[in-house]
């Protein structure tokens, strides 16, 4: 066949063409679809072992051909290419070329690479084919691409490309490259809707500043990636309703985002390797629901500055690595007690959240101990966050509890003398938290000192004019340092008396000083 000549001067079915090849010219023509499968679902499997001869193999170049320049449909067609079981022998370049057919090649094997760099194409379906790599960097689609059930080799490249609606990727399998990297997506446009269910992802999938029009649904995915820091690598990903790290249902026929019906077969999402979606942009919500992070030490789920409506953190305990939620921003935290790392794992630094939504069991206690996981050093935002949260709920004492969580922190935090003033405060009024305490112990000691002094020799200090002793009042004169009930000035006592008299002085000041310092701090964070 002549540099494209026979493709151009006439529709008659070029000379140099194999018999295979001439057929799927025909169907071309036809719009039909050209199936070359022999039957036997073993011999027919693109990933297996079983070779397929010539009878079956067509010529990446007059498949390029048939893309970028190829006959007329015949009278009452629309042309378009529909291979199925057809071995693609050579390199499929169309890079650079603007395909207007209908594009759809099912079980088909390709023994080189497919370049679309730079391609412009109206939709793409690749479905359970054996791909050595697809390099398809700046690809423009007007429709779909759908590559579900592929296995790619030596990855996937779709660095800037521009799907003009739907990307499919369920089921497929893909291998990392040389750089480490199993699909490179950077800079990635979807028009709609990222599905990757029960994908395997073997090397780092990377989406960096990707912007998803609906949803990304990661659902049932494995991505494992022991080579490199992260498996999943999505800094600056923009998803303009949720992303979905959550189970799927296996073997069923269900739509996407659908509950299994029940007795269905479930596989949860799994991630062995790192996570980073900071500075994400999710219009709905970030779904965990009982997704598994296996971690390194070193390895992070990092969720720092995302923002979006809703984060539901039910997952998985990870058992190593860390969780860092350091300045993300969500109105609604639907978590569970169970699904959180604990000390030293977990970072929320600036850490925004406007309503909890447990799901589960999540007690107070537990609560105030998530918070100290996250603080390895005395941080007082934490603490001020969740009681505001739960204040605005309705929920004033529990909010005290926290504010009371934070001062038994801080203290910790303090020099000696410092600290044992605010052991004094815990004792005497909980830091102003349970100022109730206060009048208990205001009661105890008017009672215990009025009950000693009735006994106390009390020669008075002017014996010609002084009103009658009253140990009740004597007392209470102690104890209110602010004010003169005009008892103390009157007697004098002698020995012990006189410590117990200054010890009652002394905690007088004690209780109202602490109180004083109470109401300071519960009028500042009024």
């Amino acid at each position: 066949m002549t540099e494209g000549a026979g493709v151009h001067a006439g529709q008659d079915v070029p000379e140099d063409l194999t018999a295979a090849e001439a057929g799927m010219w025909e169907a071309f023509r036809n719009g039909s679809v050209y199936d070359l499968s022999s039957g036997e679902a073993v011999v027919d499997d693109p990933h297996g072992g079983h070779p397929w001869g010539e009878e079956r193999t067509v010529r990446a170049r007059i498949v390029a051909w048939l893309l970028l320049a190829g006959p007329t449909a015949l009278a009452g067609r629309v042309s378009s290419l529909k291979l199925t079981g057809v071995r693609i022998s050579g390199t499929l370049d169309l890079a650079g070329g603007t395909v207007e057919p209908y594009v759809e090649l099912e079980r088909c094997r390709f023994e080189r690479d497919v370049l679309l760099p730079e391609a412009r194409v109206t939709t793409l379906r690749m479905v359970d084919c054996s791909v050595p790599r697809l390099e398809a960097a700046r690809l423009q689609t007007e429709g779909d691409l759908h590559l579900p059930r592929c296995r790619f080799h030596n990855g996937v490249r779709l660095t800037d490309a521009h799907i003009g609606t739907d990307l499919l990727l369920n089921q497929a399998i893909v291998y990392r490259d040389r750089t480490g990297r199993s699909i490179a997506a950077d800079g990635l446009t979807v028009g709609q809707d990222l599905q990757a269910e029960l994908l395997e992802s073997h090397g780092e999938l990377r989406l960096r500043s990707a912007k998803i029009g609906v949803s990304l649904s990661l659902r049932g995915a494995r991505l494992t990636n022991p080579y490199t820091r992260f498996a999943l690598n999505a800094p600056q990903l923009t998803v303009e309703r949720s992303v979905y790290l959550t189970p799927a249902g296996v073997g069923g026929t269900a739509l996407s985002g659908t509950t299994p019906a029940r007795g269905t077969r479930v596989q949860r999402f799994e991630c062995r390797g790192g996570v980073r979606l900071d500075d994400g942009r999710f219009g709905d919500a970030v779904d965990l629901e009982r997704a598994r992070f296996d971690l390194t030490d070193e390895q992070e789920l990092s969720l720092r500055r995302v923002q979006t409506p809703e984060l539901r953190f039910l997952g998985e305990k990870p058992q190593r690595g860390k969780v860092v939620l350091s300045g993300a921003r969500v109105v609604n935290l639907v978590d569970r007690a169970a699904a959180w790392p604990g000390p030293g794992r977990l970072h929320m630094g600036g850490f925004a959240y406007e309503n909890l939504v447990p799901q589960g069991p999540f007690p107070l206690a537990e609560r105030l101990e998530w918070v100290a996981a996250a603080t390895a050093e005395y941080q007082p935002e934490p603490y001020e966050r969740l009681a505001a949260v739960l204040r605005s709920g309705g929920e004033d004492e529990d909010a005290r509890e926290v504010l009371l969580a934070k001062q038994r922190r801080r203290r910790e935090t303090l020099p000696p003398a410092a600290k044992l003033w605010g052991y004094v405060q815990d004792w005497a009024v909980a830091y102003g938290y349970r100022p109730g305490r206060a009048a208990v112990w205001m009661a105890v000691l008017w009672a215990a000192g009025s009950l000693a002094f009735a006994h106390a020799d009390h020669p008075p200090v002017n014996p010609q004019g002084h009103p009658p002793y009253n140990p009740a009042l004597f007392t209470l004169d102690l104890l209110l340092p602010v004010i003169d009930l005009g008892q103390t000035g009157q007697w004098r006592l002698n020995g012990g008396w006189q410590w117990l008299q200054a010890a009652m002085i002394l905690l007088g000041w004690i209780l109202a000083t602490t109180v004083a310092a109470g109401a300071t701090r519960l009028l500042r964070r009024g």
